[in-house]
């Protein structure tokens, strides 16, 4: 079986309710998962649910579309940190990125890892279904540049999960000094491993259950 710590146990579909929450922070407390993956509106709950374990508190930030302003991307980090979030997943603004707007690619990242600090890792969503393969390079070199500490596939809301492939590449142009994170249409034992044994290190997935046999 896979070790439960590589998995963020996530639910960010609009619909959640609150026991539907509840519910994925008690299969990660009794899991051991890495963390509880969800939207701002949840960030306070889920750590009051996980208070005292070894599962993090993951928020998204600008999701899905990646298309605020980076001012709004930093203090919804701020306030998703204060309401006790461990670990941040932000996506970039593919539009930027295709525009060759590296800077501010660059500026945007680098501006949330600072609000982050020592308090909160911080994943870079780039959305690979939507880029080239030179896109893909481009926005993992930013990333690292600018001090991530992860790189992350999808949003799994856009038209493309993650693949095997695209992991292989992000994880071939950060090395080892950034953690790859597969997320995106992950449903089973077999996908999952595929995507370990491509180089990730984290996965984000509603089905972990699922891929772990419970």
């Amino acid at each position: 079986m896979i070790d439960t710590k590589y998995f963020d146990h996530t639910i960010l579909k609009a619909e959640a309710t609150e026991a539907q929450v509840a519910k994925i922070c008690e299969e990660a407390l009794a899991n051991h998962f890495a963390s509880v993956c969800v939207n701002q509106y949840y960030t306070k709950f889920v750590a009051e649910k996980l208070a005292g374990s070894d599962v993090d508190v993951c928020t998204v930030v600008g999701f899905p579309l990646g298309m605020s302003d980076t001012r709004v991307k930093a203090f919804e980090t701020k306030a998703a940190i204060e309401d006790g979030a461990t670990e941040v997943d932000m996506v970039i603004n593919v539009g930027a990125l295709k525009d060759g707007k590296d800077e501010y690619i660059l500026n945007e990242i680098r501006t949330l890892k600072e609000v982050c600090g020592s308090r909160a890792v911080l994943k870079v969503i780039i959305e690979t279904c939507l880029l080239t393969g030179e896109e893909k390079v481009k926005a993992c070199e930013l990333s690292k540049e600018a001090g991530a500490d992860f790189v992350k596939t999808s949003t799994g809301f856009s038209t493309g999960g993650a693949k095997a492939e695209d992991v292989a590449l992000m994880r071939k142009t950060v090395g080892d000094a950034m953690g790859v994170k597969a997320s995106g249409g992950i449903h089973t034992a077999e996908e999952a491993q595929a995507m370990l044994d491509a180089g990730a290190n984290r996965l984000g997935t509603s089905a972990t259950l699922a891929i772990i046999g419970k």
